[in-house]
């Protein structure tokens, strides 16, 4: 009986060691099924994660990336460029035009006849927006000027084109005389109006065109049949110009213009003007030496008055001078 006792006790003594084993068995695959399961979620989470982020890669829109250089400076020949400097921008400039060259050696190809010059100044104190100031020797005038860059060309073409806006008023400061059309002080004033669309095709070829009003508050008058004045031309007119440039080095380019009168006068209709020239940039100048046939150095005083036929050889040679300063 003590045997069989001692033998049953023996048999407990196993069946709980059986026992406690295979519960820390289980007991250790629990923590370990545990430890797999986060480490899923963990795995599971971090790629949701990045897949979102991708996502969000995807949608979050670039910033724009503006096509650079479409011309190098304010000036295309007699024409403004759709570009407006960075701000803080000052720049000066100097506009020169010789006479006429139709006179061949007499006055040396128009270098010593009468010219007309023009000096003026001009700052970016906003971002695409420029204001300006000159003073002319033709008629005394002195003009106040305004350029916006409406629209500007983007590397990815989203926006194919740069669109520019310019205005210019002049004011005729001359004394008034008995020789002068000048009764009131509105009388002294002439506006120049112009968008502009222009487009840099490539690194080295861009192209511009524009659409103009030109109106002068007083206007050239004469005597009819009946001793009536009549106004020979109308206040307002209308014009457009095309004109590109051409880089043949990095800072040297080839420059070409025209432009072409759309009203009619009853009188002095303005003649159209074809120029061409050459362009030389560096850092902080811009340089422009070329022939056509607007002797002004304002648009509205090329746009309504020229009288230059290029089909007589009645061309004119100029320059333009740009200093630029950063502050």
């Amino acid at each position: 009986m003590q045997r069989f006792m001692h033998g049953l006790i023996k048999v407990q003594k196993t069946i709980k060691f059986f026992q406690m084993k295979h519960l820390n068995i289980l007991y250790k695959n629990y923590y370990f099924k545990t430890l797999c399961f986060l480490v899923l979620i963990v795995h599971l989470s971090s790629n949701s994660n990045a897949q979102d982020s991708t996502s969000m890669s995807v949608v979050e829109k670039k910033p724009k990336s503006f096509t650079k250089n479409t011309f190098e400076g304010n000036y295309l020949i007699d024409e403004q460029t759709v570009m407006v400097p960075i701000k803080g921008t000052f720049e000066f400039d100097i506009n020169h035009r010789f006479g006429t060259t139709d006179h061949g050696f007499k006055d040396l190809f128009g270098i010593f006849a009468s010219a007309n010059m023009r000096l003026g100044c001009s700052y970016v104190p906003i971002k695409d927006l420029q204001v300006g100031f000159g003073a002319n020797n033709f008629n005394m005038q002195v003009d106040w000027s305004i350029k916006y860059a409406v629209l500007k060309q983007t590397r990815d073409n989203r926006m194919p084109v740069s669109i520019t806006y310019y205005g210019n008023a002049a004011m005729d400061t001359r004394a008034r005389n008995s020789s002068l059309p000048i009764v009131t002080t509105s009388d002294r004033f002439s506006f120049f109006n112009q968008i502009l669309i222009a487009r840099k095709i490539t690194e080295a070829f861009s192209v511009q065109g524009g659409f103009s009003i030109t109106h002068f508050n007083n206007v050239e008058g004469y005597y009819d049949a009946s001793n009536n004045i009549q106004p020979a031309m109308k206040n307002d007119q209308l014009s457009f110009n095309v004109g590109g440039r051409y880089k043949i080095s990095p800072q040297t380019a080839i420059i070409v213009n025209y432009d072409q009168p759309l009203t009619q006068n009853p009188m002095h209709n303005p003649h159209p003007n074809i120029s061409f020239g050459l362009e030389m940039r560096s850092s902080g100048h811009d340089f422009q030496v070329f022939a056509g046939n607007y002797g002004y150095t304002l648009p509205q005083n090329n746009n309504f008055l020229n009288q230059n036929d290029f089909t007589k050889g009645q061309f004119v040679i100029g320059f333009n001078i740009s200093r630029l300063w950063n502050f």
